[in-house]
């Protein structure tokens, strides 16, 4: 009774009104809802979207930064690699130059030019065969002085840091030694026979004692170079036993064989001698370090470089002022071995002029004596 009294005491309007604020609070929470979800939606996918151009930017940043060390890096590398390249100064082509010493072959063609012109001098004669068939030989002789050199030195440790030894280019230390020795025999034969052509058996014993001082100066067991006496041993195989070995060679025939030897081929060759030993003393400037650490025991180590440029100057004052450039250089930059390097070089050169130069006055002092001229036979 009193629910159902309490039920007819409610008016109809405010009921509706009730049942209407329900709906639109229901409609609201709906929309609320959906709006909510929609926003958490596009917050989420605003979240993705910033993470993965955070993501992109760092992997743009990373790629920028792996790339700049990359670079850097490659600089570095580079750098260094210049640095070692100017520290050495040298390219593989200048060594692979350096290795086959084509400027040294002048030791070959000098003896063998003052020793054909004071044949000339003296008889009047030379032969052009023989004097390519001697110079033929006597390079392929140098080339073997060359290549077992340099093995030998490799054995030692002499040539630890030389970069231009032939057995450090090429890798190879049996092959060097048995193609030196190859080239040795093909040069001696060819001396032989200008030697059994000439019928001089005295020029063939002089030039088997200039090969046998070219080997105990650095062939084991004898390494006398080590001892110091490289230099004496260069003088004589260089200049009174090769310049006039070709002398001799040049100026017999089968009808006079037996050419007889004067002061003028003696002095000559004595001169030929002390320029060819100058090459070899000037090409130990800038070793003089990895001389005296393998024991070594060259003139320069003995001298030290500086009383060492006294001692070209020295031997150089006979030529004034043709040697004056040589001497000043030396004098100059014996401290610096990146310079002396190039000590042996000019000392080629001057070798080689000298040696033109004492040919030609031979040559001229032949062509124009019209009197007799008198020369001191020896023997």
């Amino acid at each position: 009774m009193r629910m159902a009294a309490t039920f007819c005491n409610l008016n109809p309007g405010s009921g509706l009104k009730k049942l209407n604020e329900c709906l639109l609070h229901q409609s609201y929470m709906t929309r609320y809802y959906l709006d909510s979800k929609r926003s958490s939606y596009f917050l989420c996918n605003g979240r993705k979207l910033l993470h993965s151009t955070y993501r992109r930017q760092l992997e743009v940043r990373k790629g920028h930064q792996s790339q700049w060390v990359y670079l850097v890096s490659k600089s570095d590398y580079s750098g260094t690699t210049n640095e070692e390249e100017k520290e050495d100064g040298v390219s593989r082509a200048t060594l692979i130059w350096r290795a086959v010493k084509l400027p040294m072959y002048s030791v070959a063609l000098v003896p063998l030019t003052v020793g054909s012109a004071a044949a000339y001098f003296q008889t009047g004669i030379c032969s052009a065969r023989r004097f390519f068939v001697l110079l033929a030989s006597s390079v392929l002789v140098i080339t073997w002085l060359n290549l077992s050199n340099d093995v030998y030195d490799f054995d030692t440790g002499a040539d630890k840091n030389k970069k231009e030894s032939v057995v450090n280019l090429v890798g190879i230390r049996t092959g060097t030694l048995v193609a030196a020795y190859s080239l040795l025999a093909l040069g001696f034969v060819g001396l032989t026979w200008v030697s059994m052509e000439a019928g001089s058996i005295r020029s063939i014993m002089l030039l088997a004692c200039s090969i046998i001082c070219g080997y105990i100066y650095q062939s084991p067991p004898f390494r006398l170079s080590y001892q110091g006496l490289g230099e004496p041993l260069c003088f004589a195989a260089f200049g009174p036993f090769a310049s006039t070995a070709f002398y001799l060679l040049q100026g017999s025939t089968r009808k006079m064989n037996h050419l007889p030897i004067s002061g003028t081929i003696l002095s000559a060759s004595i001169l030929v001698g002390i320029t060819t030993t100058l090459i070899l003393f000037c090409s130990h400037f800038h070793q003089v370090e990895g001389d005296k650490a393998v024991g070594k025991m060259s003139p320069l180590v003995r001298l030290g470089t500086r009383r060492g440029s006294k001692a070209v100057k020295l031997l150089c004052a006979f030529t004034l002022p043709m040697g004056k450039v040589f001497v000043t250089y030396v004098e100059d930059n014996h401290k610096d071995n990146q310079k002396i390097f190039m000590a042996k070089y000019y000392c080629v050169r001057f070798h080689a002029l000298f040696g033109a130069a004492l040919a030609a006055g031979l040559v001229v002092a032949r062509m124009m004596g019209e009197r007799y001229v008198p020369r001191l036979i020896l023997f």
